[in-house]
């Protein structure tokens, strides 16, 4: 069913040692349990990099009193440092527009509300530096040539080849879930069909692809990241994702025959073949958060925006020919990433503001999706809504999410294998939301399932 990475016996390879716990959630409790003092403390009302918002799906009315007031505003405050909120849909896609005057490079501070460390927060003993660049966060040329090494794995004719495989696996397992019983559709579905996903994309060894998660969350946690106290750990497992990597890196070089996996697609690219460790590091997390985060939170999203609007659920039910549509609006709804971060390389205007150079400029795309002069009634799920594939869940530009139509694939495999099985699936128990301002998403979904 799987493509399976060959196994390291066979060339003499030894995979490293790697941790696989704690899980990055269970070490940013446990620190703030024992250094309550360190919590982020926000003083301006309108700085949404406050997590517990999102935890506590408290976000929509102080996005929306946002809008009201402007596309865009200054937050001179917050534990991330002054930054500019921008809100609203036409501003994001504006800004989105001019690359070079709103950069993504790393060498500016990068695609998230995270500051760039700096002395001795970036050093390491060796004398490199906790930097990780990656290609989403490079300006052009260098994004160009690395983004064309992955993006033939992501064309419609190799998305096309994967749906197989892809309807396999999400059938077998749908097949094989509890019936009569509350489980966590989080870990027993989201998670295993992404990281099944990514061990294909990678040709990842099979039993170990649960490490995807694991790195996936300790790399992506934006409040973990601001944590210092754990930056020696947090750095330290991303070392060893890398070492992991490195060997599949050297399996694939002795392949007499190129592989058409990410891994063998950067060491047959010029563009990528030559990357610091570092580069490399930071590419895999891109890759792995990408991959990861963004599809597990929709497919999610999915059963418990089904869940809150029976309406909806009723015409998904009866009209599946619907189903493309509703992956876009529940792409609308759930938006897995919160926002993405661009710096301002000179003086600029946008919609009356004056951006200055060097100023910190974050694209809230949880907001853009609501945004009321895009979309009627925005806070409501329509599967039927018309323009639903003006979403920026994806991001807009030259930086648009490169594996974003195999997301689109896997939802909308999900939503045609559930409808095929007539399966329900209801919230039944604990709802817990991942505690971050930059993944947007679920810790926990407790359901049960029905027939219709």
């Amino acid at each position: 069913m799987a493509t399976i990475a060959p196994t390291p016996a066979s060339q003499g390879i030894q995979r490293p040692q790697v941790r696989r716990e704690p899980s990055a959630y269970d070490a940013l409790k446990a620190h703030f349990a024992e250094h309550p003092e360190e919590r982020l403390r926000h003083s301006h009302p309108w700085d949404v990099s406050r997590s517990e918002i999102y935890a506590e799906d408290k976000w929509q009315p102080i996005f929306a009193e946002m809008r009201k007031a402007g596309q865009l505003h200054w937050i001179p405050e917050s534990p991330f440092g002054p930054y500019w909120a921008v809100v609203g849909h036409k501003a994001i896609q504006h800004i989105e527009a001019l690359p070079e005057t709103f950069s993504s490079s790393w060498e500016h501070g990068g695609i998230t509300i995270l500051d760039r460390p700096e002395g001795d927060d970036a050093a390491l003993e060796n004398g490199d530096k906790r930097e990780l660049p990656m290609f989403i966060a490079m300006d052009r040329p260098q994004h160009t040539g690395q983004r064309r090494t992955v993006a033939p794995k992501f064309t419609p004719t190799s998305i096309a080849d994967m749906e197989a495989e892809i309807r396999q696996r999400t059938g077998e397992l749908l097949d094989s879930l509890p019936r009569g019983e509350v489980f966590d559709w989080v870990d027993t579905v989201s998670i295993e069909l992404t990281t099944g996903m990514l061990a294909i994309l990678f040709g990842f060894p099979w039993e170990d692809r649960r490490l995807l998660t694991f790195w996936s969350d300790w790399a992506g946690d934006t409040e973990l990241g601001a944590v210092r106290a754990l930056d020696e750990v947090r750095w330290g497992i991303l070392q060893e994702m890398a070492a992991y990597f490195q060997t599949l890196w050297i399996e694939r070089t002795m392949d007499k025959e190129p592989g058409n996996d990410l891994i063998s697609m950067m060491i047959h690219s010029p563009a990528m073949n030559q990357m610091s460790p570092e580069e490399f590091m930071g590419n895999l997390v891109l890759l792995i958060v990408g991959g990861n985060d963004t599809t597990r939170n929709t497919m999610s999203g999915i059963i418990h925006a089904l869940d809150k609007f029976p309406d909806q659920r009723k015409l998904f039910e009866e009209q599946p020919e619907l189903i493309p549509n509703a992956v876009q609006e529940i792409l609308r709804m759930q938006v897995p990433l919160a926002h993405m971060r661009r710096t301002c390389t000179e003086d600029t205007e946008v919609f009356g503001q004056t951006i200055k150079a060097g100023d910190k400029v974050v694209l809230w795309y949880i907001s853009a999706n609501r945004d009321d002069e895009v979309f009627e009634n925005p806070d409501k799920l329509d599967i039927t809504r018309e323009n639903a594939r003006r979403h920026l869940a994806f991001g807009y530009g030259i930086h648009r999410c490169v594996g974003a139509r195999l997301a689109e694939l896997q939802l909308r495999v999900l939503l045609e294998e559930l409808h095929k099985r007539r399966m329900r699936v209801h919230v039944a128990g604990d709802v817990e939301r991942v505690r971050a301002n930059f993944v947007h998403g679920f810790r926990k979904l407790e359901v049960e399932i029905t027939t219709f």
